[in-house]
């Protein structure tokens, strides 16, 4: 059972202004990107659940959370259909995040109050989206649509919160184009947790990656 509602999590997300986001199937060293993470001042880690077994990962990493990483809020991505959301949401995931617009996952994540994030790459499907009870619309891919999209949607809809996923890097002039556009938060995984930083075991690196970027995505919002 999820530990957070769906409003909990997405004021942490307006709060934080970031999501991680990694897979890996080794459980010790998903342990360790947990922490590096969360000693850096993430508050919320997105699994993307695109592996066999994945399941199993997540399980374990989220006990693990729950036991050593006081207020850190797991939730699961790459979520395609509502048994799939359901079966996460047995273990323990505080948010669902989909790649498309599916509205049998809104239903099963509205009925249990866990924030869900569709990926939508239209009005029309955010306005849906909005409709069945999105707290924030998910941009993806997001190099795809760009900043412009985002500053274009919220100039007749301010009220719509977007988090894009895919083209965020933690380059300044980057991340000064999207929270400029109005973004609520940002989803990063490769650019943030890259693959040499996982090869090499580099938690250190990755923990001051994490401060770093979200130190630098509080002084773009003042």
């Amino acid at each position: 059972m999820a530990q957070y509602t769906r409003i909990q999590v997405a004021n942490v997300m307006r709060e934080t202004g970031m999501v991680p986001l990694f897979y890996h199937p080794d459980v010790e060293l998903g342990k360790k990107v947990l922490k590096a993470c969360y000693k850096g001042g993430a508050r919320l880690i997105e699994f993307t659940a695109r592996g066999d077994f994945a399941f199993e990962v997540f399980s374990q990493l989220n006990k693990y959370a729950l036991e050593e990483l006081p207020g850190l809020i797991m939730g699961v991505g790459s979520i395609t259909d509502a048994a799939a959301a359901s079966f996460y949401l047995q273990m323990g995931a505080n948010f669902i995040v989909t790649p498309s617009m599916r509205e049998d996952i809104a239903i099963v994540c509205n009925r249990r109050k866990v924030l869900w994030s569709p990926g939508c790459g239209s009005l029309t499907e955010i306005n849906r989206a909005e409709e069945m009870g999105c707290e924030i619309i998910k941009l993806f891919p997001g190099d795809i649509y760009g900043p412009g999209f985002v500053k274009a949607i919220r100039g007749p809809q301010p009220w719509t919160s977007i988090m894009p996923t895919g083209g965020v890097s933690t380059d300044k002039a980057n991340l000064k184009a999207w929270f400029d556009a109005g973004v609520v938060c940002v989803g990063m995984g490769s650019k943030l947790i890259s693959k040499e930083i996982l090869a090499n075991k580099d938690f250190i690196s990755l923990e001051k990656r994490v401060s770093s970027t979200l130190a630098l995505i509080a002084e773009l919002r003042n």
